[in-house]
Formats: C-alpha cells, structure tokens, sequence
C-alpha cells in the first residue's frame, strides 16, 4: 500500500490540479488577440473564456460581456464548458475519498479496505486530469489551425491564453497524482487467503479412529 509520504504528494498535486482547473474554467483568457500582420491597433486586448468576452482598454478599463446563448457558441467551447465543470467535480470528490482512505487519517479503521479506496481515488484523479486535458488542448488545435489558415481576416485571428496553459498545467498534475495512487496502492499480500490452523502435539489435533 502506498506510504503516507506518497499520499500526501497525491494530496499536494491533487488540490494544485484543481485550483488550476477551477481558475482555467472560470478566466476569461483561452484566447486572446493577435497582433501580428495589419493588426496593429494595441489599444485593447481581447480575452474569450468559456463565459464571457472581455476588453481591456490600455488606459487600464475593462469592460466584459457574458454570452448572450449558449447555442451561438462553438462545439469545442460548449464541450469544454461541460468537461472542466465535471472534471472540477470529480477531482474534488476524488481528493474527499483520498482524505477518507489515507494512512495519515482515521476516517477508515479497516486496513484491507484503504487500498481499495485510495484505488478509486487515484482513477477518479486520472479521468479528472483526462476531463481537462482535452478540452483545453481541443481549443488550443482550434486556434492555431485559425491562425495559420491564410484565408482567416487577420483581425479576427487569436492567440492561446493563459488559461490553456494552466489547463495543461492541472491536468498533467491530476494526472501524476492518479499514477502515483493507483500504482502505490496495492492490497497487502496476506490480506486475503484462508486462515491456517496450527495444531501441537498434544491432544489438540484431531482424533482418528481405528478399527
């Protein structure tokens, strides 16, 4: 089974993963404008995220919109709103199983079953990390295959935003945790079998009759 030490590295990552993931769905900054070619104009800064637009005026004023549907959204932008909400669910409920199963707590008494619970909590981990990986990486294909498309007007062309790397970030943490948890945890070897039974010489052992 794994040791403490490891567990609380799990720990570590796992509430790193999901402060990240927490942060990529919530910022505004998946994509952000592009300066390159005509584009010169610098004096705003345009940021779409999963649930608002935002500008930012060089004279430090923002001003953001929310999205007025969901239906005039894009595929990827709809599915990543989906996934990163699940992902940010099931890393939670993962971490509150890792707590309950841990060697450093005493939320469960019986030895044999901790394994089996910091198991389950190391492959909800890694489909948490699955859950923000692929979206953010969905996006970021979008965006680059738009920006290098030479029929795209360049004023509308965007670049990845911080919250792409952030999504990766806490994915690829999410993930290291589930690895670690599901390859540490293993049942102890003398968990399970039958019981044996151990008989001296005396009158203790079994009695045969013989004719």
């Amino acid at each position: 089974m794994a040791s403490s030490g490891i567990q609380m590295i799990c720990v570590f990552f796992g509430l790193l993963g999901l402060i990240a993931a927490i942060v990529t769905c919530v910022l505004p900054s998946w994509k952000v404008s592009s300066f390159t070619g005509q584009n010169i104009i610098t004096a705003q800064v345009q940021q779409e995220g999963l649930w608002m637009e935002c500008v930012y005026q060089s004279t430090g004023q923002q001003q953001c919109k929310a999205y007025e549907s969901m239906l005039i959204l894009g595929s990827d932008i709809q599915a990543a709103r989906a996934m990163t909400i699940v992902c940010c669910m099931v890393s939670a409920i993962s971490l509150l199983i890792l707590f309950a199963g841990a060697d450093f707590t005493t939320c469960v008494e019986n030895e044999d079953a901790k394994p089996k619970i910091c198991m389950a909590a190391g492959v909800g981990l890694l489909i948490a990390g699955l859950l923000l990986i692929i979206p953010v990486s969905w996006t970021a294909n979008n965006v680059v295959s738009n920006f290098n498309n030479p029929l795209s007007n360049p004023t509308n062309r965007r670049e990845l935003g911080p919250c792409i790397f952030i999504g990766w970030a806490g994915g690829v943490l999410l993930m290291l945790a589930g690895g670690l948890l599901c390859c540490f945890s293993r049942p102890r070897s003398g968990s399970s079998g039958g019981t044996a039974k151990y008989y001296s010489n005396g009158a203790s052992a079994p009695s045969k009759n013989y004719v």
